[in-house]
């Protein structure tokens, strides 16, 4: 593939509900444009794009493609991103490093919740879009509905510039609304618009130019007295409208019939902006700390965006990137701005789908790959050491959905600590952590399939087999009033006994106080070199509570009296008395078993409001406040945690997906008892079995 200049290029983000036909879209433009010989299909694993095996196996896409090709002298680089709401990290990726977008809509399921997701992002970053209303030749499938819809969920703004000829097996071309002309299945030659569409394509066209003249006021004026508007005008007025967002155009066709694909590849060329149309971008000089301004061109100081780091079999580690300004050659030296470390540059790569092809230099605008990098991943900016810029990093969602592992060999186990890191390396919208309260070690997801995938990955890239179970709650126990207990360890065997004596006093403290540990020993009865001993048996003594064996929290106790022996008594005969001293205090000062509460910040349509808070009352929750946002509701809980530990799949069957949730700890509260007997009943099979 040759080099192209930032005005040659096109940076297009594919973007839709998963189903609708991005993937079979992105393969038809790419076979469209000779990129590829032979047009796959997703229900065969044969497409570029969806080249990973869990991504042939699901028949969805899982990560994010690079799809580069050629037409009528411009680089249309494709980036074809998940659908799924799981894998929404590739898709926020892609839209981090696009400069236009395709919202690709299926003409018989209308606009669904991944539609409304993507269409956020979106507005987000201000990008300029394209509709394409995908399978004209399914059944049910209805161009007019998709329209309303989409007219009535987003914006007058989009607006038809093609139309279909028939729908589902009478489906049989497009017409172009603004030259009026139109075109046969996949046929590039143009023919006049048919009589049984004559009549709507005429009216959509007058729609349109009313649309595109209130643009421009030499052309609002044209159009009041009365003038025709040449077709050139009204292209130039278009273009303009969608590069300034104040148009949305939708096309329409089918990828599988690969009909309206080269209109599609043309409006992109036509429509879309390039890097260079897009303009300067802003960045932060890791020196100085001051912002910058950086111009599109080659000649400029580097800035390239890492925007996925993946594990190629053959090449090890990959570095997908994309050059804002200045170049990156094969070979070469590049400076970290976020690491604050030189990196060396290899042969650089150009992606397509799994393929890949060796390129001499990346430049402005364009985007490229290389292996083997030290210390980069995604989200860190390439630059020049004398000028370490550093680009707006991308921000992922946090994750929603957490599973403990457990490794199923010992070999496992051993691998573990070295694949976790490669794991969040290629995707950073999973987190990793160890649970210190349960020693579990805990993988975060943005859902179930997520996390599913993410486990199939490990043991298929790197050897590690896991088992995924719901992780286990950070129960406690502490007591709700004070009592006192003496303990009088005495043994003897023969020679030197044993001899410890203590008298403790237990009393609860707030919530949240921890443990404390104090003493009041008047007239040496504990001898002082034993006072230790005592604290050491009653911090161990305090990981096993009485009920469930759950640590103690919220108490304090101090050691007030006891007794020595001038011989037997010794600092294991203390540290064994205070131990029991404190589990008969326990048995006998009300202990109760308490959990963590945290508090949830959920945010959802308003026909969804009353569902979800009839849910939250019966997963004990309180419902602590209402309020509307950007027109949706959010709704302010506290709820018991293990309540809530599969919420992010509840959630989305409650809301079809449209429901969002943030969650942080908030305290500890006592278990009710009917709870509380559950809870101690399963925690003693568990320690039976173990």
């Amino acid at each position: 593939m040759r080099s192209y200049g930032t005005d040659s290029i096109r940076n297009t983000v594919l973007l839709s509900h998963c189903g609708a036909g991005k993937t079979s879209l992105s393969e038809a433009m790419l076979f469209t444009s000779g990129a590829i010989s032979r047009l796959g299909r997703v229900d065969e694993g044969t497409t570029a794009s969806d080249h990973d095996p869990d991504e042939i196996k699901r028949k969805i896409s899982i990560n994010l493609s690079l799809l580069p090709c050629e037409w009528k002298d411009n680089k249309i680089n494709i980036i074809d991103v998940p659908g799924y709401a799981d894998f929404l990290g590739g898709a926020i990726s892609g839209i981090r490093v696009a400069d236009g977008a395709i919202v690709v809509v299926c003409a018989a399921s209308g606009v669904e919740v991944g539609t409304e997701l993507m269409w956020k992002h979106l507005e987000a970053r201000a990008l300029p879009r394209l509709v394409f209303i995908n399978k004209m030749d399914r059944e049910n499938a209805d161009f007019y509905k998709v329209v309303e819809q989409l007219q009535k969920k987003f914006d007058k703004r989009c607006v038809p510039i093609q139309l279909p000829i028939g729908a589902h097996t009478s489906f049989e071309g497009i017409v172009d609304l603004v030259a009026m002309k139109s075109y046969k299945r996949d046929s590039r030659d143009e023919t006049e618009i048919p009589a049984s569409v004559a009549s709507q394509a005429q009216a959509l066209h007058d729609k349109m130019v009313e649309s595109v003249v209130e643009l421009d006021d030499e052309l609002t004026n044209k159009y009041l007295d009365g003038q025709d508007i040449a077709v050139d005008d009204l292209c130039r007025v278009l273009v303009q409208g969608i590069k300034d967002g104040k148009i949305i155009p939708i096309l329409t066709g089918s990828a599988l019939q690969n009909t309206g694909t080269r209109s599609l590849l043309d409006a992109v060329c036509q429509y879309l902006p390039s890097p260079k149309e897009v303009g300067p971008i802003e960045a932060v000089n890791a020196a100085t700390q001051q912002s910058e301004t950086l111009q599109p061109d080659e000649g400029a100081s580097l800035a390239a965006l890492v925007f996925l780091t993946s594990a190629d079999p053959y090449v090890g580690k990959v570095t997908h990137f994309r050059v804002y300004s200045g170049s990156i050659s094969s070979n070469s030296q590049v400076w970290n701005a976020a690491k604050g470390q030189m990196e060396r540059v290899g042969q650089l790569l150009a992606f397509r789908g799994k393929t890949q092809e060796a390129v001499p230099k990346v430049g402005a605008g364009d985007m490229g790959s290389v292996g083997k990098l030290a210390v980069t991943v995604t989200g860190d900016t390439l630059s020049a050491k004398e000028r370490p810029l550093r680009l707006s990093s991308i921000e992922f969602p946090e994750p929603v959905y957490s599973v403990s592992l457990y490794p199923k060999t010992k070999t496992d186990v051993d691998k573990l600590g070295t694949v976790l890191p490669r794991l969040v390396e290629e995707d950073p919208t999973i987190r990793v952590r160890k649970d210190a309260d349960t020693g579990e070690t805990v993988l975060s997801g943005m859902g179930d399939t997520h996390v599913d995938v993410a486990a199939e990955r490990m043991q298929r890239k790197f050897g590690v087999g896991v088992e995924l179970k719901t992780p286990k709650v950070p129960y406690r126990e502490t007591v709700t009033s004070m009592v006192k207990a003496e303990y009088k360890h005495k043994k003897q065997t023969g020679g030197h006994g044993q001899y410890g004596h203590v008298l403790l006093e237990v009393e609860p403290l707030p919530r949240g106080s921890g443990f404390e540990f104090a003493e009041r020993v008047v007239g040496g009865a504990v001898p002082r070199n034993y006072i230790p001993a005592v604290e050491k048996g009653v911090m161990e003594g305090r990981q096993e509570g009485v009920l469930a064996r759950y640590p103690l929290v919220d108490m304090k106790v101090t050691l007030y009296d006891g007794s020595a022996h001038a011989v037997d008594s010794s600092e294991i005969s203390f540290k064994i008395a205070a131990a029991q001293a404190l589990k008969k205090a326990l048995s006998q000062g009300h202990a109760v078993l308490i959990e963590p509460i945290v508090r949830l910040r959920v945010t959802v349509p308003e026909s969804s409001t009353g569902d979800i808070m009839s849910d939250l009352n019966t997963k004990r929750g309180r419902v602590l406040g209402l309020t509307q946002e950007y027109g949706s509701q959010v709704i302010e809980a506290q709820v018991p945690l293990a309540e809530v530990l599969r919420y992010a799949v509840d959630l989305r069957a409650m809301t079809q997906g449209r429901g969002g949730y943030a969650m942080e700890f908030s305290h500890y509260e006592e278990v009710p008892p009917y709870q509380a007997e559950k809870i101690i009943a399963e925690r003693a099979a568990e320690k039976e079995k173990a």
